[in-house]
């Protein structure tokens, strides 16, 4: 077994103490968004002799992030593993790999996942008073052409939001607070049409491709496709691209965001799962295991390894 090192991401929405003092390294007054673990070419990480984990491993087909916001990320999807691939080819992404996204709390987590179920956004329109846009909801039975008409700018934003204000229920309240940071958005309203899901500690959600979502507090580890492949709408101030979000997102329902709890937790689209190492662990091929202590460790292939409870190992599925 060999020690891990990763690399920090400095976003500007990063929390400033939680990765550091998960690491045992000093806070720097920065914002420490990401750690990244893998052999991802923009962020490798390296072993303690400074030798490069892809020297033992090979190329990984994912990356693994501690992810720590301390406010809103952007509202964003990701293609397919063809779109990808389209989009590799012709210059609009960076990475020829999908990014499915698969992300654990750490501690309580606050994000926004996927389309809500038609019934349940119908009656929060409803008791907002936005009786219009519900009925148009019921009757269309989708948000498709809602989301296209709010960021086509053929429906003022700020119907929606204004309805929000001072009414006490956490999806109103996310509103407001993401108007304040960014107002009269299109993706301030969208967001009102999205799961709100308040994660616990162990507790996941994952992110196939073409689900809208933003990141909104809280802290967790992340398991991706090995890419950097984001296709932003709003809520930043980085380039955002509504003719490719538009043609990229799944508008579909999701009627369960949060996965059930459980010891291992799949992400098909990459190949790999995340599994609890609270018992002797054996490793079939070389691993990398996240321990809560805030270690990351590459279990060669063979290995029998005892971790204490918390950890998680990307496996193969």
């Amino acid at each position: 077994m060999r020690a891990v090192f990763g690399t920090a991401r400095h976003y500007d929405w990063g929390d400033s103490a939680f990765i550091p003092d998960l690491l045992g390294l000093p806070a720097d007054g920065r914002p420490w968004a990401e750690w990244w673990v893998g052999t991802h070419p923009s962020a490798p990480s390296t072993f303690d002799d400074g030798s490069p984990l892809e020297s033992v491993t090979g190329p990984l087909p994912w990356l693994l992030k501690v992810l720590s916001a301390a406010r809103p990320l952007s509202m964003q999807t990701h293609p397919d593993a063809e779109a990808a691939r389209r989009g590799f080819e012709t210059g609009i992404f960076t990475d020829p790999n999908p990014k499915p996204e698969l992300l654990v709390a750490l501690t309580s987590f606050s994000a926004l996942c996927g389309v809500r179920p038609i019934n349940a956004t119908v009656a929060l329109l409803d008791g907002l008073g936005l009786d219009t846009l519900a009925r148009r909801i019921a009757s269309e039975g989708s948000v498709n052409a809602l989301v296209h008409d709010l960021y086509r700018g053929r429906l003022d934003p700020c119907l929606m939001i204004e309805a929000c204000r001072g009414v006490d229920r956490p999806e109103a309240r996310w509103v407001v607070d993401l108007d304040s940071r960014y107002p009269g958005e299109p993706s301030v309203a969208v967001s009102l049409l999205l799961n709100l899901v308040e994660l616990s500690p162990g507790e996941a959600i994952r992110l196939d491709a073409g689900n809208l979502h933003a990141y909104l507090s809280g802290s967790g580890l992340e398991l991706m496709g090995s890419s950097d492949n984001v296709v932003r709408g709003g809520l930043t101030s980085k380039p955002v691209d509504i003719d490719l979000l538009l043609s990229t997102v799944d508008l579909a329902p999701l009627a369960t965001p949060v996965l059930p709890v459980a010891e291992r937790y799949e992400l098909p689209a990459a190949g790999v799962a995340l599994t609890r190492v609270d018992i002797p662990f054996a490793a079939s091929a070389p691993t990398i295991v996240f321990e809560s202590a805030g270690r990351f460790t590459l279990v060669e292939s063979g290995d029998v390894a005892k971790f204490p409870a918390g950890g998680y190992a990307v496996v193969p599925l």
